[in-house]
Formats: structure tokens, C-alpha cells, sequence
């Protein structure tokens, strides 16, 4: 399937168990701490939720904080979560170095059983294309997959080329060179987008593809979500590709994509909600679906699905824990979900998960 998702196959795993441990067994007990590694993309979520748990733990019902997940202050009790990229997250679950690995690459059910792990959605997000141009707002530029494969391809290398300029006629676009920007890191925004981009352009599919790590053409590498955004933040007239809260986090202009219905799609919850409806996951083994490029004259075409990786023979209480975490979150997160510009998982898809930690994690549930 892909190169370094065969890598971490290659290496056998750890296994697990699932959720209702007692408040006093989580805040009082150093060896339940949650502990977890992954994804960036879904790092502000889980940052805001590890806040929300540990205060509905601590009978705090106070009033939730305000602003991105990435303003947090670190987390200590009940989640310690380090956001090193979605390769990192599933090699270090595998080890056993954490209790759970966050992904935003569905693995395949066979490449599971060969890691001892499960599999589950908690959270859908989007994929922007985000520009630093001055003059040009979130939004405002349009642009096609077929073109934005050309930029990352180094074949638009000029801000005033013609194709960007018939998209976006009323704009006054710099006779300027194209920066750039791309993740360094093993990364499941990195494999969103480029799967994406193989599915608009089959010159793309042909001499890049789709994976966590690629060669890329052109560009100037940053470390994580946070890395590319900051980058392009510094950076005049360059380009990059972003999880969506951390655009918004940074104030950078994102474009609006061409969608497969054709329209002109700029990036926002509904948005994604409408690219999450046609979802079929009930026959998705292992949860195991891609959403981009989805159906639907309203559906952002970037569209990405934060999985959790577990594995399925840990004691039964760190299992617990893990779950319990994650049951809260499914339950009670939707609306700070919904704040940071992700979209919780509908109420149907929720107790599929609930099933399935049933099947996969017996001992913990």
C-alpha cells in the first residue's frame, strides 16, 4: 500500500483492552495517565479535550476556555499527547512507547492484525491551501487540484501566471515567484492532501503519488502542521497546505478549491460536514475510508479523518482509561469540536465506534 505505513508493519506491535474507570483511578493514579503521539493535524482537538476531561474529572464545570487548542497550557493529567506527526504516532504505538497513536491514514485491516492494532475515527477536519499574498484575504483566491498540483509540482512558478490569473480575475496577483512550502515530517495532512492531488491530476499521480513522506518536485520543508504555518506566516508570496484550525490559528488567507461538482468551495465546517454526509462507513472495515474529493455541490474537497491506533492485548486498565477518554470526548466534545473548525462524528457513526471498542477491546469495556 504505501512505503512507510509497510514500514511500521514490518515491526510487530503491542496489543489492548476499553472504557469506565473512576475519576480517583485517572487523577490519582500516575500509571492511568493517558498517553498518546501522532498527529498534528488533531493535535488542537485533543489538546482542548484533555482540558474539558480533566476538569468534568475534577467535578470543574466552570467556563471552557476560549481560543485555539494550541493556546492550551501543556497538558499533565489526564492526556499526555506529543503532536510528532502521523508516522511517528503509529511507530511509537507499536512499540509500546504510548497508549495510543493518532492518525490521519486509515490503515488497511490486514496491515492491522499484522500491528496488533485497532483502528476508530474520532474527529473529521480539513486540508487548506493557504497563501501569504498580500493584498488577497481567507477565501478569496480560487484555485483548481489540477492547478495547485502544478505548483507543487514547479510548473507555476509565477503568481501571474495566466492559469491563476483567469480564476481570479479581479485579483492583483504579483508578478512574483511561488514559494513553496511542504511538511519534512512523516505526516497524515501530507498523505490527505497528496491523495487528493493523485486523484485531480494524473501527472501528479505519476511522478509524486500519495503517502505519509514523498519527493517532492519544489519547496522549502517545515516540521508539522504548526512548522508549515508559521513558514508560510514568515515567508512572502509562498504557498503551503495546513490542517485547518492551525490556519485560523495563525491568521493565514486560505483558498477556496474547486470541488468535483465544480463549484468553488471555500473551507469551513459546513463545508466539510457537507464532504462527511455520503460517508459510508458502515462498510468500512476497521473504519478504514478516505473523504477526499467526496460528492456534493457543497463538499470542501480536502477532507481528512483523525483515526485513533490502539493495541489490543495492553492490561485491561490502561485500556479503560484510554477509552474513557475517548468516550467522553465522542460524547461531550462535539461543540469545541465545532469552535476549533472540525467536525464531530455523527451520532450513528459514534455508536458504531462504541460497538466496535465492544469487539476489539472485550476485557475493557
Amino acid at each position: 500500500m504505501r512505503a512507510f505505513v509497510a514500514l511500521c508493519v514490518a515491526v510487530l506491535a503491542v496489543a489492548g483492552t476499553a472504557p469506565r474507570v473512576a475519576a480517583q483511578d485517572v487523577l490519582g493514579d500516575a500509571s492511568a495517565i493517558v498517553t498518546g503521539a501522532g498527529s498534528t493535524f488533531g493535535f488542537p482537538i485533543l489538546s482542548r479535550w484533555a482540558h474539558g476531561y480533566q476538569r468534568a474529572l475534577s467535578g470543574d464545570v466552570g467556563v471552557r476556555r476560549a481560543g485555539g487548542g494550541l493556546d492550551d497550557p501543556p497538558t499533565r493529567l489526564p492526556l499526555a499527547y506529543e503532536p510528532v506527526g502521523s508516522l511517528a504516532g503509529m511507530m511509537r504505538v507499536r512499540t509500546g512507547a504510548v497508549d495510543f497513536g493518532a492518525s490521519d491514514v486509515p490503515l488497511k485491516s490486514e496491515e492491522l492484525t499484522k500491528l496488533g492494532l485497532a483502528q476508530f475515527p474520532i474527529v473529521i477536519g480539513g486540508v487548506v491551501v493557504v497563501v501569504n499574498i498580500e493584498g488577497v484575504g481567507p477565501g478569496v483566491m480560487k484555485l483548481t487540484g489540477p492547478l495547485i498540483a502544478d505548483i507543487f509540482l514547479g510548473k507555476v512558478q509565477s503568481w501571474s501566471d495566466p492559469e491563476i490569473k483567469a480564476l481570479n480575475p479581479d485579483l492583483k496577483l504579483p508578478d512574483a515567484k511561488i514559494t513553496v512550502i511542504r511538511r519534512a515530517d512523516g505526516s497524515g495532512t501530507t498523505f490527505n492532501f497528496t491523495d487528493y492531488l493523485s486523484k485531480e491530476s494524473a501527472n501528479w499521480k505519476e511522478r509524486v503519488g500519495s503517502d505519509l513522506l514523498v519527493s517532492w518536485p519544489v519547496g522549502t520543508a517545515a516540521k508539522g502542521n504548526d512548522g508549515v504555518a508559521q513558514t508560510v506566516r514568515q515567508v512572502k508570496n509562498s504557498i503551503g497546505y495546513v490542517e485547518f484550525a492551525q490556519a485560523l490559528r495563525a491568521k493565514l488567507s486560505y483558498v477556496a478549491v474547486r470541488n468535483r461538482s465544480g463549484r468553488f468551495v471555500v473551507p469551513d465546517v459546513r463545508a466539510f460536514q457537507a464532504a462527511a454526509a455520503g460517508a459510508e462507513w458502515s462498510g468500512a472495515k476497521d473504519f478504514g475510508l478516505m473523504l477526499t474529493d467526496a460528492p456534493g455541490d457543497h463538499a470542501y474537497p480536502i477532507v481528512a479523518t483523525v483515526f485513533v491506533l490502539m493495541p489490543k492485548a495492553v492490561p485491561a486498565r490502561k485500556t479503560r482509561a484510554t477509552l474513557q477518554f475517548f468516550q467522553w470526548a465522542l460524547d461531550n466534545g462535539a461543540q469545541e469540536a465545532a469552535e476549533l473548525g472540525y467536525v464531530a462524528l455523527p451520532l450513528g457513526l459514534v455508536e458504531q465506534v462504541k460497538d466496535y471498542w465492544k469487539m476489539r477491546f472485550p476485557a475493557g469495556t
